[in-house]
């Protein structure tokens, strides 16, 4: 199973740079890695009998591993298409439902969203449709052969429930990009895929029991514990999808010029509590703090103003609170959109002073006020 996932500090194991992409394994692979071993290692016997004990136990970690190398390699295929087309790939997970692939940047256009999707499951219906060929010539009593007919099977598996239409899967990418391709609205195609995950994720649960219903048996609860474990990875990635769509759509709202708040210029020995009173007489929001010529060299921190005592404030300056000018905070008053947001995740800060083209102060743009506007997306 693949998706896009948030960034994480720590990601686990760094395995390699297959195509310069940095490959991780989460710790998590290997609680899964035991789990595969021992609940295949007694098919592994059933099916060899002339193995040892401890050889099915080896074959079975090995049919482990090299299901996640499918999966690796499903993860690659996302990554290198994503590649040829521009996008930065910033690394590959390897976890404990299957793997995750970091990029950077959606693609630009919904066919490309489309083949960057279809790739991993074409790679892994690829990898089934070899192994069943290999899998006709190969002895099956022998280990490569049990092997092959797992690991053909497996990645069958694989590269069809990716396909089922839902978000975070790459179906659910998949019919995005059809969405988006008709109703020329990325946006639109991304709350479709992902109400498809969220009815797949209702499906996942209820199969099993139905099935448990229909034949009066009571639910084998492996199939009925991993469903819920799947769902609720389908439930959570639609849900994140769901979120990111709306705060996507508020994107244009966010103006600097509608947003700024007026601002007053002081000098870094002004009295804090003197340039709260200018502040409140010029009806201003911000305060910037300026050279004897007038030039800006910093911008009150407003959170360090409110961290004050006020019996403080006529001993403390100005100066004292505010927050070098550093070229990066400096931004154009006539920035918007996402133009706006990538300046500003450039140069993470509180406030940014905002200049019109001949370099005046236009006024300052909080990072709250822009994030008001996405509070309940």
């Amino acid at each position: 199973m693949s998706s896009e996932s948030p960034r994480q500090d720590r990601p686990g194991l760094r395995m390699g740079r297959p195509f310069g992409i940095p490959v991780y394994v989460s710790p998590t692979w290997f609680i899964v890695a035991a789990f595969i071993t021992f609940l295949y290692q007694p098919t592994v016997l059933g099916r060899l009998p002339g193995l040892s004990t401890e050889l099915s136990y080896v074959v079975a970690l090995a049919f482990a591993v090299l299901l996640y190398v499918s999966v690796l390699l499903h993860e690659l295929a996302h990554c290198v298409v994503a590649k040829m087309y521009g996008l930065p790939v910033r690394r590959i997970t390897l976890y404990l439902l299957g793997g995750v692939s970091e990029i950077e940047r959606e693609p630009e256009t919904p066919g490309r969203e489309f083949m960057v999707a279809f790739a991993g499951p074409l790679l892994s219906l690829g990898l089934g449709g070899a192994g069943y060929a290999l899998g006709r010539i190969l002895d099956p009593d022998t280990i490569l052969g049990e092997l092959t007919l797992q690991l053909w099977f497996a990645n069958l598996i694989v590269g069809i429930f990716n396909l089922l239409p839902g978000l975070p899967l790459d179906g659910g990418r998949m019919l995005r990009a059809g969405v988006w391709k008709v109703t020329r609205n990325s946006g639109s195609g991304t709350v479709v895929a992902a109400w498809g995950g969220r009815v797949l994720a209702v499906l996942l649960v209820a199969w099993p029991i139905v099935l448990s219903l229909m034949s009066g048996q009571e639910p084998i609860w492996f199939m009925l514990i991993w469903s819920v474990l799947l769902a609720s990875f389908i439930w959570f990635g639609s849900t994140q999808a769901l979120v990111g769509a709306r705060m996507r759509a508020r994107i244009p709202q966010v103006n600097a010029r509608a947003l700024a708040r007026r601002a007053i210029a002081v000098t870094a020995d002004v009295p804090l509590a003197e340039a709260l009173r200018r502040t409140a007489e010029a009806q201003a929001g911000a305060m910037v703090v300026v050279d004897h010529e007038g030039r800006p060299t910093g911008i009150v921190n407003e959170v360090a103003v409110e961290a004050t005592p006020e019996a403080r404030r006529p001993w403390v300056t100005v100066g004292s609170l505010a927050r070098s000018l550093e070229p990066e905070l400096v931004l154009a008053a006539d920035l918007a959109g996402e133009s706006l947001i990538d300046a500003m995740r450039g140069a993470p800060a509180g406030e940014y002073l905002l200049v019109e083209r001949g370099g005046e102060i236009f006024g300052v743009l909080a990072t709250s006020d822009v994030n008001r506007v996405f509070i309940g997306a």
